[in-house]
């Protein structure tokens, strides 16, 4: 998959964050599947998507932790 492709894809699915936000655990794994596609073919990441990608797991490990 081309640079450009992901890169638009990334873009979908934060306007589907901002539009979305009930669905914010499925936007999380689709997120962390595109960067680790970035990542398999040694394309920068970026910082901005990192670290929301960070926050969501944390929210979700913090709700996780919540529920038990």
């Amino acid at each position: 998959m081309a640079f450009d492709d992901i890169q638009a894809e990334l873009g979908i699915l934060m306007t589907r964050m901002q539009n979305e936000p009930a669905d914010r655990h499925e936007l999380y794994l689709q997120l962390m599947e595109k960067l680790n596609e970035l990542k398999a073919y040694g394309m920068p990441l970026p910082q901005d998507l990192v670290e929301l990608e960070k926050a969501l797991e944390s929210e979700f490990a913090s709700d996780k932790r919540e529920s038990e």
